[in-house]
């Protein structure tokens, strides 16, 4: 019952009419940022320190919380309508919800993202209010080796989903990882891979190959393949969700929750991970005419177990950061900086130390859940206005929100020389059909499982015996193995029972 006392309490606190304000402004602004290409949650939050400097830090909490899950909602928005992720976990979504909207079911894809994000962020918000210190030491159990194999996980299952090849997939990861390894090494500092050029020491920003291989990449081939492009004049049957769309997505929000919720407690990637291993069992599950929908028209579950695994993730993401002090992701690193600029340290003392501030923080949770799905369903029909906006205006747009946001990281032109760079290659892979979004998986997950392999070989003493000596790790190796070989044995199976049957003169039986 202290929880509930305690949780009663922070709503009192969150629900002031200055903290509910706050809360208000986080999210619209975290919508805003989650839509424009090129801008994500940590930079906005990064912007947005200095203002709050004098604001009462429960108020700033609540406010930067109110960026970070809103963020989320937004980016879904671009995806969905533009194929341009507002940031890298809304990549999935793209994928299956642009070709949604294509097809003239853009209300129904935003709807689902939005219910879904919705039903994902209130559970998981549950789950953070409940089992925060249970699922944090769980976490804290995994090692190098865990985190590792996790990441080669993360590898094999997104190589092996996306795109029409494996080969085609895995080149795509490869290049990624590649990209991964340029700047200095983390362990000797040495620089690897810079061609001598200044820029690169601190490496190729994730923000600009994900937006040259979506934003800038969509725009360049629409211009160069104009007659190849679907044209998005089709008119909606319908804004909101069909009994068949609420019986297709809830399983998949229910699913995809439960795969993102513990992907926040491990510096494991963020958000990346499970919106892939997500769309990788509902493409896996579905069956008949829905799963030939994937890839093709757009698979509703597509948006749906992406959007809610996105969410998850983003919540419970705050379970090492408050009772650990741990950030797994850009953005809960900015937060963790908020906090020590208030002289705050999150940890094991902070439920004790500052109770008042993390129940008010996670009740906010909750008020700002509620927000975004009245703020977002009302403005479905808005949003799936952009679609009748000309092509050449909307993809001049988006050029000019991508180039803005490219350059107002660093104040670079060597970054802008960059961004298109990446952005013609981006063109090559969809012109031959390879798949992007395995680039940025691996330039992500590259240097972290480069470091957590270098610990894992270090904590075994140079010998390989570690991955098998721990269960958990001997248990992701077993699901690794079983992931590349289960497919191919079923094929193979189902050639062998689909061959034609040798008569025993030699003739084939009819």
């Amino acid at each position: 019952m202290d929880i509930f006392a305690a949780l009663l309490q922070g709503f009192a606190t969150a629900i002031s009419p200055v903290n509910l304000l706050w809360a208000f402004v986080g999210c619209v602004l975290g919508t805003a940022v989650g839509v424009l290409p090129g801008i994500g949650p940590a930079v906005a939050v990064a912007m947005l320190l200095p203002i709050t400097a004098k604001v009462e830090i429960t108020a700033s909490m609540i406010f930067f919380a109110g960026i970070y899950y809103g963020a989320m909602y937004g980016g879904s928005t671009t995806s969905i309508l533009l194929n341009t992720p507002g940031e890298t976990a809304s990549m999935v979504t793209a994928m299956e919800g642009n070709k949604m909207a294509k097809s003239g079911r853009a209300g129904q894809a935003l709807a689902t993202a939005a219910i879904g994000s919705f039903v994902a962020g209130t559970i998981a918000t549950v789950i953070v209010t409940m089992f925060a210190p249970t699922v944090a030491d769980f976490a804290v159990k995994l090692g190098p080796p865990e985190y590792f194999l996790l990441m080669v996980l993360a590898f094999t299952t997104v190589s092996a989903v996306l795109g029409q090849s494996t080969l085609r997939g895995m080149t795509a990861l490869f290049l990624g990882l590649a990209l991964g390894l340029v700047g200095m090494d983390q362990i000797s500092g040495q620089a690897r891979y810079t061609g001598g050029i200044p820029e690169l020491l601190d490496g190729v920003e994730i923000v600009l190959v994900a937006v040259g291989l979506f934003a800038v990449a969509e725009v360049l081939y629409f211009a160069l393949y104009e007659g190849r492009i679907v044209e998005t004049q089709n008119k909606m049957s319908r804004v909101y969700m069909s009994r068949r769309d609420w019986a297709r997505s809830l399983p998949a929000w229910l699913r995809a929750t439960f795969i993102g919720a513990p992907f926040g407690c491990i510096p494991a990637g963020g958000t990346e991970i499970p919106t892939f291993l997500s769309y990788a069992v509902e493409k896996k599950l579905a069956k008949g005419p829905d799963k030939e929908e994937f890839g093709t028209a757009g698979a509703i579950e597509g948006v749906a177990g992406p959007e809610a695994a996105n969410n998850a993730t983003v919540t419970t993401a705050l379970i090492p950061l408050l009772t650990l002090g741990i950030p797994t992701s850009n953005t809960t690193a900015i937060l963790l900086g908020a906090f020590q600029n208030y002289g705050i340290q999150p940890g094991p003392q902070l439920f004790t130390n500052s109770a008042a501030l993390v129940w008010a923080l996670i009740a906010s949770l909750y008020i700002g859940n509620v927000m975004l799905l009245i703020l977002n369903l009302p403005l479905v029909k808005l949003w799936v206005q952009l679609l009748k906006i000309p092509k050449p205006q909307l993809y001049a747009g988006i050029l000019i929100f991508a180039t803005v946001g490219a350059y107002g990281m660093r104040q670079s032109a060597f970054d802008l020389v960059l961004l298109w760079g990446i952005g013609l290659v981006g063109v090559l892979m969809r012109r031959f059909d390879f798949p992007t979004a395995p680039v940025v998986v691996g330039m992500i997950l590259g240097p972290l499982a480069e470091a957590q392999l270098r610990n894992a070989v270090s904590i075994g003493e140079g010998s390989a015996r570690v991955f098998v000596e721990r269960p958990m790790s001997l248990a992701l190796i077993v699901i690794i193995v079983a992931v590349l070989a289960l497919p191919r044995l079923y094929r193979l199976l189902q050639a062998r029972r689909s061959g034609p049957a040798l008569l025993p003169h030699g003739g084939v039986e009819s």
